[in-house]
């Protein structure tokens, strides 16, 4: 018997930033997204050895242990030896673990925040647990923030977690998921308009978050605004994709994106500021950085008749357009009897 499981990664239109501690407890936090058709997977079958074996082809590295032994954190797949560590085999039972994901970690795709959610999807069903949605977002998050100490925000966990269209509120002591319900001709246009490129550069956002955070808890006027004006302008953003004002939505994306550089001077560089600028003389709206900042994807709103002219513009300058639809489901788990692919 296997285990299987995927996790879909987001793009996070805009209020990224207002959901890193110590904001949404202070002031409150929201942020809008959607997943996409690009996933973290995994695979366990278990074995009754009391073996543990982890392999990982996005990083090439193999590693085994006895179900018994301390797990060390050293730099190789602590992300899974943290999830295996708080939710552990059940009664010396071992597994072998297969990961793999459609991005990589650093690219502003919530990647590590979706493979930790799949991660905690595997274990969840290997130790047959009955977790709600909310508690499965809140354990991925509580291994991944304060487990392993990474830096960063809370949306991620929970946007691949509950999957579609949301509009996430970061509260003083609870997260709230609010799906939207779009009209499936808006979808339609959303993805015939948005335009998603791969910069070329992957970013380490601890760094940039890490920044991020000291500058508010610092009280620096310039952070304080761009915090408190993203958060309004996410309402905006929210109210003109229900409201169907899409050109307004791609405008508001640029806007949200100028606020969101105010948070951090790592968030941008001049070869992300080169693209942005180029795209938006050959016909885009407004786009912005899908995390943190610093490199990774950069999502554009064009329309449609002027969408090539973009693409061809980041092209010339190094950058690889990337095809995507929208997912509207978030994590899924399933079991395959070994007798599915066996041959005759």
């Amino acid at each position: 018997m296997l285990i299987r499981a995927k996790a879909p990664l987001r793009i996070s239109f805009a209020g990224g930033g207002t959901d890193v501690p110590p904001y949404p407890e202070k002031e409150g936090g929201c942020v809008l997204s959607a997943t996409i058709n690009k996933y973290a997977y995994g695979t366990l079958h278990p074995r009754d050895d009391g073996q543990i074996s982890i392999e990982s082809l996005d990083f090439g590295i193999s590693i085994n242990y006895n179900v018994d032994e301390d797990l060390i954190y050293d730099g190789k797949l602590d992300l899974v030896k943290a999830a295996i560590k708080k939710l552990g085999g059940q009664n010396g039972a071992g597994f072998n673990l297969f990961l793999h994901s459609d991005a990589p970690p650093g690219t502003g795709l919530g990647s590590s925040s979706a493979m930790m959610v799949a991660l905690v999807g595997l274990l969840k069903e290997f130790k047959n647990m009955p977790l709600t949605d909310y508690e499965i977002a809140h354990l991925a998050y509580v291994i991944e923030r304060k487990e392993l100490k990474i830096d960063g925000g809370l949306q991620d966990q929970y946007a691949s977690t509950f999957g579609g269209f949301n509009f996430i509120e970061f509260l003083k002591d609870r997260v709230i998921v609010n799906p939207l319900k779009i009209n499936q001709d808006v979808i339609n246009e959303l993805e015939h308009n948005l335009l998603l490129c791969y910069t070329g550069g992957t970013r380490l956002s601890a760094k940039i978050i890490e920044d991020q955070v000291s500058r508010y808890e610092r009280g620096e006027e310039e952070a304080l605004q761009g915090l408190r004006q993203l958060k309004e302008m996410t309402i905006e953003m929210k109210n003109a994709l229900l409201q169907r004002k899409l050109n307004e939505f791609g405008e508001l994306l640029g806007h949200a994106w100028e606020n969101k550089k105010k948070l951090s001077s790592k968030i941008t560089n001049p070869v992300i500021e080169e693209m942005y600028n180029e795209a938006k003389k050959a016909g885009a709206l407004g786009g912005k950085i899908t995390g943190a900042g610093g490199g990774g994807y950069l999502l554009l709103y064009c329309p449609f008749e002027k969408k090539h002219k973009v693409a061809e513009r980041l092209k010339n300058l190094g950058g690889a357009i990337t095809d995507f639809a929208f997912e509207f489901y978030g994590l899924q788990t399933w079991r395959v009897n070994d007798q599915w692919n066996m041959t005759t």
